[in-house]
């Protein structure tokens, strides 16, 4: 009975790990995020700029993902706060990623923009 259970299981977890990746979030809530960029916070959509165009976070910069490595001098200071986000949090996760490993101390993901 376990044995054939284990594909489901297997299943089961992978979906949930997956969500939790993807569709909860970052590692800053919605009301947080909407406090930090109300102390002063840089908001950073990190999202396509035909994306952006669509709509938005009111007051968030658009840096796409793909050209976030060639822009790093845009974003101030390395200690100053940044609050990321995109469609799903795939690609804030990811930029979030990649500015820590350039030094910046502040970087928040809230995750997908519907987080807001």
């Amino acid at each position: 009975m376990i044995a054939q259970s284990l594909p489901l299981i297997v299943v089961i977890s992978v979906l949930l790990v997956l969500y939790s990746l993807f569709m909860k979030g970052g590692d800053v809530s919605g009301a947080d995020a909407r406090r930090l960029v109300q102390a002063g916070a840089r908001l950073i959509d990190v999202r396509t700029p035909g994306e952006f165009a669509a709509g938005h976070l009111p007051g968030a910069f658009n840096l796409p993902l793909q050209e976030l490595p060639g822009r790093l001098g845009e974003l101030g200071a390395k200690d100053a706060p940044l609050v990321l986000y995109c469609r799903s949090g795939a690609r804030s996760a990811s930029a979030a990623r990649s500015l820590r490993t350039a030094g910046f101390a502040a970087v928040r993901n809230l995750g997908g923009m519907g987080r807001w």
